[in-house]
């Protein structure tokens, strides 16, 4: 896989670009108040939902789960397994800041 044709490719569709930040940003925010974690900017919350993308994607490949190939199904696919990822991220900075795993009861 060339990764200059995939950013290339990416870069000419700006919807994709764009899909990305609202799935990010929503799972960002879903994964912050699941965690029990204070509001923050919206752009931490992008940047925390676009990484729990790729650690959800990460580990939905490592257990095996196959996601639609496109359409609304691939969106809310794609939505769960980055707010997965964002709590696990939020899970493992609360572990090495010290602060611990704060979930709601």
């Amino acid at each position: 896989m060339d990764i200059g044709a995939v950013i290339e490719g990416i870069l000419k569709s700006p919807f994709i670009i764009l899909g990305w930040l609202i799935v990010g940003a929503l799972a960002g925010e879903i994964a912050r108040r699941l965690m029990g974690r204070p509001d923050q900017s919206g752009c931490r919350d992008i940047v925390l939902g676009i990484a729990g993308a790729v650690v959800g994607g990460f580990i939905a490949r490592f257990i095996g789960v196959d996601t639609p190939e496109s359409g609304i199904t691939l969106v809310i696919a794609n939505l769960v397994i980055a707010t997965i990822g964002a709590a696990a991220l939020i899970f493992i900075g609360g572990l090495i800041s010290g602060r611990g795993p704060k979930v709601k009861a």
